[in-house]
């Protein structure tokens, strides 16, 4: 059933371009496997917000200038042309896979696309095809326009981003992330808001963007997710990771085990967020993920909508102003179902307007 309160809902940002990006498969557990981040999900989660009421928003184009406050130059550039030039080098319409991979230890910076695809890639988990990079600038200006309205004084937004991007680099894709939307909208935050909080809760550590911040006091980044010693991204994400230098301190990783239900995983939140009361966060950005639901595909936790519903609560009482970025939840059942009660429990449990 549609709203009647149009003025209290959370406005919705979203560009038909996002869809543009359509893997086909990836490599995963020794099997090439359909790839789960399709545009579907989007779709489904959009739509059902639309019944609920939200305010559909179009984002505007910031340009590069807020993507390259995060991104190394480079990486963007290779992001912007590597499907030309992979179809310049190879016939036919086969999405580009990187089949190197360097350690960064010793590696050089290579000439040819199909070095660069390894060098600015961590997995295979982010094929490029046509669309890749018109989908992955729109996600990211979806997260630069919430940030806008943000700073322009509207106490809570949530930007549909998609593909998500926690798990992005400064310089390479991962995980189906290429931009890290999260961190480019807390750096964007950072023209008002000096202390800015990135609580996320994904299901998957967001590697990506405790790299980014690692060494920078001025955003704590908080997250909890499924232990990552037998679950992706397996190299980083765990409890004794707690940032370096001037950074050391803002990172914080409290990890669940498999199968965990919404009593672990509420605890857990509650760590969390007594972290980001502590570092006296001026703004929140969620990384928030609907792949911990117990019928999401990627899931090993059972994570139940009335969890859901209660972790939005538990979010909306730090009172701060919060955009709420999208990164998992793939084609489960409950996906949208989860969605429509996450936003519509952290709407009526926020104060209304910003501090």
């Amino acid at each position: 059933m549609q709203r009647n309160d149009l003025a209290a809902a959370v406005r919705l940002v979203f560009d038909e371009r996002q869809l543009l990006h359509r893997p086909e498969s990836y490599f995963r557990r020794g099997a090439f496997v359909p790839h789960p981040e399709q545009p579907e999900r989007a779709v489904l989660l959009r739509d059902r917000l639309l019944r609920d009421g939200h305010l559909l928003t179009a984002p505007r184009d910031h340009g590069l200038a807020p993507i390259l406050a995060v991104h190394d130059a480079d990486y963007v550039s290779f992001l912007q042309t590597a499907w030309a030039r992979w179809c310049a080098e190879f016939e036919g319409d086969r999405p580009a896979v990187p089949n190197y991979h360097t350690s960064r230890r010793r590696g050089r910076r290579p000439e040819g696309v199909v070095g660069q695809l390894g060098y600015h890639s961590t997995d295979t988990a982010c094929p490029i095809t046509a669309g890749t990079w018109e989908a992955i600038y729109w996600s990211a200006q979806s997260a630069i326009e919430g940030a806008e309205c943000v700073l322009a004084g509207e106490p809570l937004v949530y930007a549909l981003c998609r593909p998500p991007g926690h798990h992005a680099y400064l310089d390479s894709s991962s995980g189906f992330c290429f931009l890290n939307n999260a961190a480019i909208a807390a750096r964007h935050l950072q023209q008002r808001y000096a202390r800015v909080a990135i609580l996320d809760v994904d299901t998957h550590a967001g590697q990506g963007t405790q790299d980014i911040f690692w060494q920078d006091g001025s955003v704590l980044y908080a997250s909890m997710h499924l232990h990552p010693a037998d679950y992706p991204p397996y190299f980083a994400g765990y409890g004794d990771e707690v940032g370096a230098e001037a950074g050391e301190g803002a990172t914080m990783n409290v990890m669940l085990s498999k199968g965990a239900d919404d009593t672990a995983i509420l605890t857990a939140l509650d760590a969390l967020l007594a972290a980001v009361r502590r570092f006296e966060a001026d703004a929140v950005v969620v990384s928030l993920g609907f792949d911990m639901a117990a019928d999401d595909p990627l899931a090993e936790v059972a994570f139940s909508s009335g969890g859901f519903a209660e972790a939005a609560r538990r979010i909306a009482s730090l009172a701060r102003p919060t955009l709420l970025v999208q990164e998992g939840g793939y084609l489960g059942p409950s996906l949208s179902e989860n969605a429509a009660t996450f936003l519509s429990a952290i709407e009526t449990a926020s104060p209304g307007k910003a501090p």
